[in-house]
């Protein structure tokens, strides 16, 4: 079948089938919802104004993730009206929310249509250009001292075009210059009928920052979002930059890394812009600030901690703070489900302006997502490839509590400048850093009385199990790289080992140690600001052998369901 001038690519049975057996639902709220029953006038209308924004947003993310994508999914949204196998391409379309993407599973994107494939630099970048072509075209502009150009060109938010021979950046502010208007009015409108002050003020400062062509009106939204603690209304623009592969490449070639270091320029890979709507749930996220009180300590015990800033700890407070969030909405890149979906976001990011001039940060844990789960396979998976007696310790609100401390690991330890020094291996070792924060500290949190020695057990037992991994990752793929790290981390190290029918075992007494030793290790990778200590980290701990197809084939053998259908309702 034909779509716009374009073949679908996967047939109307394998499209039944991915439907049927391979789809997890998320349910979001509705107008039943306690939460939502219980919000004020006001705020059920300023929520409203919110989900508009960001079903918005959602189409600068099209445009940002791919050239075609807007079109397509227009013309699937048509074809659907009368056609069944567009209907259910466009169910897909709607979980990837693009036309390609990782499934987590298959080595390859998966293709919508014919012939539509993603590209290295997406949409940020001219999807002709080539890395070799690029660095060649820096480079000249570099020489012509075309530097401030440059500057904008390696700029988190801005999207490149060719001028000539050369290359342009045009700000997000003036590319999405329509959107991001439709937006500021949406923000501006439910700052009116918002109830809490504080959120008022972050939906105007927001909404101008849509509108200038200012960094410093995006840290000042950032700054005052990550002060709200007790809204009752959450409303996010996300801005993370784990898609473009492009602009970290500038960091492989020695001639242009030398160049740009230079001329001061800092190159940061590109925001791909989302936005979260949802309700504050204070119950939940009484447990979150427990974790919190700690986050002061657990900054002085960081390995090599007198030799770099940790901008979470402001003169001995903790600058930052921590929500439990009802969804009404996911858009843009929160709704990009690729082999995986968001259960918790730390931001601003620490190449985030507002973060290296102060400002705090804002955790956001979602619990429509973490509630989300197929328990019938949980069951069988641990029957087929975990020893009986460690089945006690497996529960899934132990892995909250994992997460909860993976987005505090995220404030502590070195900070962007070292981070982001690391090239194309950033976001794998930073993703890697998080995680092994989260369990070499989690027998602090046993010691200070926020969980018990038995919960200890659920979090490195919930948490080793999540390593099990259903395909080899690719380095697009930062978190599941670090699940195998870790997952081979331990194996070489005696903190876990298999039984003779490949049934996991844990050797828990030896778990501090070894997730010391590994801590250490990634601390000492980010402050060599080396992308080749990275790479030989990266690379000596990704080995793929028999266990782990073994793992993957079992795994595979129980079913999996690696597309999300979000599923919004206000």
């Amino acid at each position: 079948m034909q779509i716009k001038g374009y073949e679908l690519a996967i047939s109307e049975e394998k499209l039944d089938k991915i439907l049927a057996d391979e789809m997890l639902p998320i349910e979001l709220i509705d107008s039943d919802f306690v939460g939502y029953q219980n919000l004020s006038e006001g705020d059920k209308k300023a929520l409203a104004h919110l989900m508009q924004a960001g079903r918005v947003m959602n189409d600068v993310a099209l445009e940002q993730d791919h050239p075609l994508n807007r079109t397509l999914k227009a013309a699937l949204e048509e074809s659907a009206k009368t056609n069944s196998h567009a209907q259910k391409a466009l169910r897909l379309f709607n979980s990837l929310n693009g036309v390609t993407g990782l499934n987590g599973i298959d080595p390859e994107p998966v293709q919508i249509f014919k012939d539509v494939r993603g590209y290295k630099g997406r949409n940020f970048y001219p999807t002709d250009l080539t890395v070799d072509e690029f660095h060649d075209i820096l480079m000249k502009m570099l020489k012509n001292k075309e530097v401030e150009e440059v500057k904008k060109i390696l700029s988190a938010r801005t999207m490149v075009r060719r001028s000539g021979e050369k290359l342009k950046a045009i700000d997000y502010t003036v590319y999405f210059a329509k959107e991001f208007s439709v937006i500021a009015n949406e923000l501006e409108v439910a700052a009116h009928y918002a109830q809490n002050d504080l959120f008022k003020d972050y939906l105007g400062w927001q909404a101008q920052a849509l509108l200038q062509n200012n960094e410093d009106m995006d840290m000042l939204a950032d700054k005052h979002w990550a002060q709200m603690q007790d809204t009752d209304l959450e409303f996010t623009v996300s801005r993370e930059n784990y898609d473009d592969e492009m602009t970290p490449t500038v960091y492989e070639n020695p001639q242009l890394k030398n160049l740009l270091e230079e001329n001061g320029i800092e190159a940061v890979s590109k925001d791909m812009l989302g936005v979260r709507v949802g309700i504050v749930n204070k119950e939940g996220t009484k447990l979150i600030l427990k974790f919190k009180e700690q986050m002061a300590k657990l900054a002085s015990l960081m390995p090599y901690s007198g030799n770099y800033r940790q901008s979470v700890v402001s003169g001995g407070d903790v600058n930052q703070t921590m929500v439990d969030v009802d969804l009404s909405g996911l858009f843009g890149d929160y709704a990009q489900c690729r082999g995986g979906i968001t259960t918790a976001q730390n931001l601003p990011n620490n190449d985030k302006l507002s973060v290296k001039t102060g400002g705090g940060r804002r955790n956001v844990y979602h619990r429509q997502v973490r509630m989300s789960q197929d328990k019938k396979r949980t069951v069988k998976m641990l029957d087929a490839l975990v020893e009986k007696e460690l089945h006690q310790y497996f529960n899934p609100e132990a892995e909250h509590i994992f997460v909860i401390g993976h987005e505090n690991g995220h404030s502590l330890g070195p900070d962007s400048s070292y981070q982001g020094a690391l090239g194309i291996y950033k976001h794998v070792i930073e993703e890697n850093k998080a995680d092994v924060v989260s369990i070499s500290m989690m027998p602090e949190y046993v010691k200070t009385g926020v969980i018990d020695e038995k919960t200890l057990k659920e979090v490195y037992t919930t948490w080793i199990i999540r390593l099990f991994l259903k395909a080899r990752p690719q380095l697009i793929q930062p978190h599941r790289v670090g699940d195998l790290i870790h997952f081979n981390y331990l194996l070489e190290h005696g903190a876990i080992s298999f039984s003779a029918e490949n049934k996991l075992r844990i050797h828990f007494e030896k778990m501090p140690e070894v997730m010391r030793k590994i801590l250490e290790e990634t601390i000492a990778v980010q402050l060599s600001k080396s992308p080749e200590k990275a790479k030989e980290f990266i690379d000596k701990n990704t080995s793929w052998n028999e266990l782990h197809e073994y793992i993957a084939a079992k795994q595979l053998e129980l079913g999996h369901k690696p597309y999300k259908d979000i599923k919004a309702y206000l």
